[in-house]
């Protein structure tokens, strides 16, 4: 008996342990279960966020980069380019005013002189005319177009300040475009410009000639 004692005190130890054994990696099995649970948990919502974010990166830039293919109505479009053209005559760049006018273009100015027939002899006139001013500046205003097919004329007031011959002038005016939609594009095919005369006291001087760089354009 005193042989056999240990030896059952043995095998129970030994199922004592192999129980504890069991206990603890089930117990180690569970907390890595909940400690999973938990990384995924936290996770999850930073995933979300950054499918959510990859899922918008593609509409954004498709947003940003719409354009409408439908174009302006066509009296904006003629605006427009009255806007730009009048801008290019008013920092003296020509071949950007070409854009604008046709090459058989036809210009009356506002002075008493034949009309000008052609962009070439055009562009030389106007050049010319820019040696003789500086601070040139043109306000627009009153602007009415009328489209007709590919017809259109535009019409709007003017009011010119600058210098010409170094000394300071002021003109106002009215200019009358007629503009024809050629492959699409819109040319001005007849500048027509007449100059109204500054009134002025009785007592001073006669009202100076408006200045010929304010009478074509």
């Amino acid at each position: 008996m005193q042989v056999a004692q240990p030896r059952q005190q043995n095998q129970f130890l030994t199922k004592l342990a192999s129980r504890s054994n069991v206990a603890n990696s089930r117990w180690l099995l569970l907390m890595a279960g909940l400690l999973g649970c938990l990384i995924l948990l936290s996770e999850a919502p930073a995933a979300a966020q950054k499918q959510n974010q990859k899922g918008k990166q593609p509409q954004d830039s498709q947003s940003t980069g719409i354009v409408s293919p439908i174009p302006p109505p066509d009296s904006q479009a003629i605006d427009l380019l009255v806007s730009q053209m009048l801008g290019a005559w008013q920092v003296g760049d020509a071949d950007m005013m070409h854009k604008y006018y046709a090459d058989d273009v036809t210009v009356v100015s506002g002075q008493w002189e034949q009309p000008i027939f052609g962009w070439a002899n055009y562009a030389r006139a106007y050049q010319a005319q820019r040696t003789r001013t500086q601070g040139d500046r043109l306000e627009r205003t009153n602007t009415y177009t009328k489209v007709i097919g590919d017809t259109a004329w535009c019409t709007y007031q003017w009011r010119y300040t600058g210098q010409v011959d170094g000394a300071s002038a002021t003109a106002f005016g009215h200019t009358t475009l007629v503009l024809e939609k050629r492959a699409g594009t819109w040319l001005i095919v007849l500048n027509h410009t007449s100059v109204v005369p500054v009134s002025q006291p009785a007592s001073s001087a006669a009202a100076p000639q408006a200045p010929q760089a304010a009478s074509q354009h």
